[in-house]
């Protein structure tokens, strides 16, 4: 056999049943080995005491289940900043023009949305970007920013972000 381990992490819910494990409820652990390799079984005690026994398992282990913390959000929150420019998008006037085309340029950056194409009408710069998993098309006009306004304006969307 292989030196490659196939490193499985616990299941939530029991493998057998399907019966979600709550927090501090123990469960046993049945580790079988196979010509592909390991395979692992995480049972409720119920589900244990209902098994074949005449399957032995390579190794066997009983634990208690601790649900896993929740996530940290993110430092600059990438959804926060897609949810702010949707909202902004949907908001007639030029008053967020600024903001839009800077939470554009960090979805750009971040890879969230692709630059496609960028085009002069009517004397305006138009930037076209197409999201990277949902394939929606966004149009942001350029505002024109000066060097001198663009830390004002970085400034009030690291606000508006949290």
């Amino acid at each position: 056999m292989a030196n490659e381990w196939e490193i499985k992490g616990r299941s939530h819910a029991c493998t057998a049943t399907g019966h979600e494990f709550a927090d501090g409820e123990y469960f046993h652990t049945l580790l079988f080995r196979d010509r592909h390799g390991f395979r692992r079984e995480d049972l409720c005690e119920e589900a244990l005491a209902q098994r074949d026994p005449t399957q032995q398992p390579y190794s066997s282990w009983r634990t208690k289940f601790e649900a896993p913390p929740p996530l940290p959000p993110e430092p600059l929150g990438k959804q926060t900043a897609e949810t702010l420019l949707r909202k902004y998008m949907n908001e007639p006037g030029e008053e967020h023009a600024n903001i839009r085309f800077i939470l554009a340029l960090m979805l750009e950056r971040k890879r969230i949305l692709k630059p496609v194409e960028v085009k002069e009408e009517e004397g305006a710069r138009l930037h076209i970007y197409l999201h990277s998993k949902t394939g929606e098309v966004f149009v942001i006009p350029d505002p024109q920013l000066h060097l001198d306004q663009i830390e004002a304006v970085q400034t009030q969307v690291a606000g508006l972000l949290g």
